[in-house]
């Protein structure tokens, strides 16, 4: 494989280098929508150059190809002419060009891992990547061996596959399982303290069972096509401190099962997290509520058959088919409402996920939520995201700074501090804004803040009406030193942003210039 280091894309000082990794846009030409390149590429016009050929590409041919107006990627294992997607990149086409005429498997993971490339190029597919042939190994195998692993396989126990190598053998999870006349009880030991119900992510579906276990920057997965049919509802046991969880399955059917089923081709294996494949499932829309005259909150159902719970700070993937072409947006879910006492934690709603979106005019994937009806299904990924609630624990002033719908994220992150860090004094949100009618939850922000002597609220809008009494103006050094004052010298601070690139690569520079530090940071990005 050709390998491009990976510091290279995107490049230093480019606007996708925000803080941990966001990604940027860049303003398309007229006609170079993403429904523009839809059009293009059911137009039938030729896009490869090859007139329908697929050819296999060496190394060498494909080195060839490294300029704006002949642009071949890889992307593993395929090789796509980029040629004509350049002007239609939302990322630019400058950032595109760093993979040119190499393999671009590894940058294109770390921008957009959630992109369906195979849809959106697949007009442009020149071929399959030509390697050269490795001298197999001698391997001596041992057949009694591997007899007793299939039996342990096939009973439901841990093999001695481990990802991670011998020398993690004593902190790599495992699972067993067993039953009863009426259950399936599948075990899975994670062997990591604190384990709790946002790590844990059950789909069981059509005889499959898929679990998956987070472990920090890992994932744990048991997958198998069950031996005979469950029941769409079940259970999640977890023993938080030993770190076991249990899925007990209903059996449809009270015979005695064999084995538990077919292992498919991930099962019982721990890898990183970037390395795993995001996973979907089914959800219905359930409600839609105007929030504001262009945004509106999304009550998605989740299958009976899914345990699922979005981590504070975490979003989700939603996946829609357009005009033929799968597309993909991340959108952070919050609460349903915000609570009117932060005293408590606030009800887990495990049964549906809500998610505040703007609607613009001529967004495509907007505007295709906007037209669900009750009861429609969309395709919702497992949680992704770098957040972590053990940033927040210990902390005295915890400052948000949101834009717009940017003020997602921080729904949650306010709940979770105003009810679980004991020693938080200040939780100050501070959200811009174009126009007054723009400010989502003014009244129940409003409220909180005559509520709890610890959370206060400040509006600023850039395009206020004459009458607004309120700050006026745009991100900057002297508004947010303006507005942003510890509760005592030196208390350990928090500063959370999220809106548009522009708006937090501004926020971090302005910050940084105030003295912040990186670590007293945290940005929320795409």
């Amino acid at each position: 494989m050709l390998n491009v280091p990976p510091q290279a894309f995107p490049a230093p000082g480019s606007q996708q280098r925000v803080a941990a990794g966001g990604r940027t846009k860049v303003p398309l030409k007229p006609g170079r929508s993403l429904m523009d390149w839809i059009r293009l590429t059911k137009s039938g016009k030729d896009l490869t150059g090859l007139k329908g050929r697929l050819i296999e590409v060496t190394e060498d041919e494909l080195a060839k190809h490294n300029k704006k107006e002949d642009c071949w990627i890889c992307i593993r294992g395929l090789v796509y002419n980029v040629t004509p997607y350049m002007e239609y990149h939302p990322g630019g086409e400058d950032e595109l060009m760093k993979a040119a005429g190499t393999d671009g498997t590894d940058l294109f993971d770390q921008v957009h891992r959630w992109v369906n490339y195979e849809s959106m190029l697949k007009e442009c597919l020149v071929g399959r990547m030509a390697f050269k042939p490795i001298a197999a190994p001698k391997v001596v195998v041992d057949i009694s061996s591997t007899l007793h692993e299939e039996k342990k396989q096939l009973n439901g126990m841990l093999s001695e596959r481990k990802v991670l190598g011998a020398s993690a053998r004593d902190t790599t999870p495992s699972y067993d399982w067993f039953q009863t006349d009426d259950l399936i009880t599948v075990v899975i030991y994670t062997k990591q303290k604190d384990m709790n119900a946002e790590l844990v992510i059950v789909d069981c579906h059509d005889k499959r069972l898929r679990g998956e276990i987070i472990l920090d920057d890992h994932s744990y997965l048991v997958e198998v096509d069950l031996d005979h049919e469950v029941q769409d509802d079940f259970a999640v046991n977890i023993a938080e401190k030993i770190g076991k969880v249990e899925i007990i399955l209903k059996k449809k059917d009270h015979i005695q099962w064999k084995v538990l089923g077919l292992p498919l081709e991930s099962h019982n294996t721990l890898i990183k997290r970037t390395e795993r494949g995001l996973f979907y499932r089914k959800c219905k829309l359930v409600s839609k509520t105007e929030v504001t005259h262009d945004t509106k909150l999304f009550c998605f159902m989740l299958p009976r058959s899914t345990h699922l719970q979005v981590p504070t700070g975490r979003h989700v993937y939603l996946k829609q088919t357009i005009a033929g072409t799968e597309v993909v947006k991340p959108y952070t879910p919050l609460l349903p409402f915000l609570p009117l006492d932060f005293k408590e934690p606030s009800c887990q709603d495990d049964a549906h996920i809500y998610l505040m979106i703007k609607i613009y005019s001529h967004g495509l994937f907007t505007q295709a939520l906007d037209h669900l009806q009750i009861g429609d299904d969309i395709s919702v990924s497992n949680p992704e995201g770098n957040f972590k609630t053990s940033q927040v624990q210990a902390l005295e002033d915890l400052f948000l700074l949101a834009a717009g719908t940017g003020f997602t994220p921080m729904v949650k992150l306010m709940n979770f501090a105003l009810t679980r860090v004991d020693c938080l004094r200040t939780v100050k949100l501070i959200f811009f804004n174009k126009k007054e009618d723009d400010i989502l939850w003014r009244n129940q922000l409003e409220q909180l803040a005559l509520r709890d002597e610890r959370f206060e609220v400040q509006f600023i809008l850039s395009e206020p009406a004459e009458d607004w009494v309120g700050k006026r103006g745009k991100i900057s050094s002297s508004l947010l030193s303006e507005c942003m004052k510890r509760s005592k010298k030196d208390s350990k601070v928090l500063i959370c942003i999220c809106g548009p690139t522009a708006f937090t690569e501004q926020g971090v520079q302005y910050l940084k210039d105030l003295g912040y530090s990186q670590e007293e940071m945290h940005t929320f990005t795409e």
